[in-house]
């Protein structure tokens, strides 16, 4: 008898200890999805007025190089000079390091202060490092443990990148993904999604709009699958010289001009000149160009110039993000390879966006709910094709260096590695 109460007692024990545990992450990532999501509209609002402020007065571009040298001077004087930007935040959960907490609000401006003068960047990048910042300042004050914090800090990335792009189980999963490549941090599953969810409904109430477009499915046959195939291909070639270009010129750009005033104003130069040659549909995000090629409407050179416009800014030390850059040269490339090969053109802008997005974050399983989140399930066959292709061979290539691939791509094989 003493046993079986015993029994029920270790058992009672371990249930309250599970219910605290649940609910105590349930009101944490409450509060960090809350924080993240008006972080998260704020953003916004301000990504949308760069955009409004920069398309209205265009010799706004030609304050670049002088914008540049405000953004190296912002991060000198608070104790940035060589920022690792998201990196640390993918680093920081796998080997509890420390997100300083002036990175948040320096990013923030430093994003807005290179897209309102026509730096080309995305806006994720800033996302995942203000959302990791204000989550580990949080755990900071409320003295959590290194591990708590790691999740805190998992539930700021799901949280601000659901409030910007309106993809909540996309944002969820993309935390859990991205740190290690083949292990998922299960842990974070209900504190990323609640954080994710309250985030996204937050900014939605707010005025952020979801971004489900609406894209035509060819018939299923093994035809189109191995031309969606055949897309994922090209979107890997090209996401493995999108990261190359970015990593390599950013270590030669430094090499040569070791000044970072110098070599930032030298790079918002280049920028101010490839605009007077090419147009301005390079400069910023680039969102409405993404939504004509999505309409079957992009230049054959798009991708490549937004490729080239995206590797100078980042390189030469503008802030911004790379996803969005990414989604543009995939939908670009996508709409262009798609009418070459024989898929609807609307239709292959929509796998290319996904397809290269797999490959330069090789996170496929991401890749795909992102998919549904942003056309519908209805092609999600396709999309799997294109992103098993895109993720293999892409190879280990990745925008963050500080990612880790736990498993080779290619063999039953533990190999640890970071991405290159």
């Amino acid at each position: 008898m003493n046993g079986l109460f015993s029994h029920i007692k270790i058992r009672g024990e371990r249930l309250f200890i599970t219910l605290r545990t649940f609910f105590k992450w349930l009101l944490l990532s409450g509060i960090t999805g809350a924080l993240c999501g008006l972080a998260g509209f704020a953003f916004h609002f301000c990504m949308e007025l760069a955009t409004d402020c920069r398309t209205s007065y265009g010799w706004l571009i030609y304050a670049l190089p002088l914008a540049g040298l405000a953004i190296v001077f912002l991060y000198h004087v608070c104790g940035l000079k060589n920022d690792p930007g998201t990196n640390i935040v993918i680093t920081s959960i796998r080997n509890d390091g420390k997100i300083p907490v002036r990175m948040a609000p320096l990013i923030f401006i430093a994003t807005f202060i290179t897209h309102i003068f026509g730096g080309s960047a995305g806006r994720e990048g800033a996302a995942l490092q203000i959302g990791g910042g204000l989550s580990a300042e949080l755990a900071r004050v409320l003295k959590m443990s290194e591990r708590d914090s790691n999740l805190m800090i998992m539930c700021g990335m799901s949280g601000l990148f659901s409030a910007l792009f309106s993809t909540p189980v996309t944002a969820t999963f993309f935390a859990m993904e991205v740190i290690s490549v083949g292990v998922f941090y299960y842990t974070a599953i209900v504190p990323c999604f609640f954080s994710a969810v309250t985030a996204y409904a937050i900014s939605a109430a707010l005025g952020v709009k979801p971004m489900l477009i609406p894209v035509e499915v060819p018939e299923l046959t093994p035809v189109n699958v191995l031309l969606a195939m055949l897309l994922g291909v090209c979107a890997a070639a090209v996401s493995v010289l999108f990261c190359w270009l970015l990593h390599k010129s950013a270590k030669v750009l430094q090499e040569k001009i070791k000044n970072d005033y110098l070599r930032i104003a030298a790079g918002g130069a280049a920028i101010v000149l490839l605009t007077l040659v090419f147009g301005t549909d390079y400069n910023g995000a680039g969102m409405d160009i993404i939504n004509n090629a999505l309409l079957g409407e992009a230049r054959p050179e798009a991708f490549a110039l937004k490729l080239i416009f995206t590797v100078i800014t980042i390189a030469c030390g503008f802030k911004g993000g790379e996803i969005v850059p990414s989604f543009f040269i995939g939908a670009a490339l996508g709409c262009t390879v798609g009418g070459l090969i024989g898929l609807p053109p609307q239709f292959s802008a929509a796998l290319g966006l996904i397809a290269l997005f797999c490959g330069v974050v090789n996170c496929p399983v991401s890749s795909l709910l992102l998919s549904v989140e942003l056309f519908g399930a209805q092609g999600l066959v396709f999309f799997a094709a294109a992103c098993a292709v895109s993720y293999i061979l892409s190879g280990y290539y990745g925008l963050y260096t500080g990612q880790k691939i736990m498993y080779s791509k290619m063999h039953s094989k533990y190999i640890n590695r970071h991405t290159k």
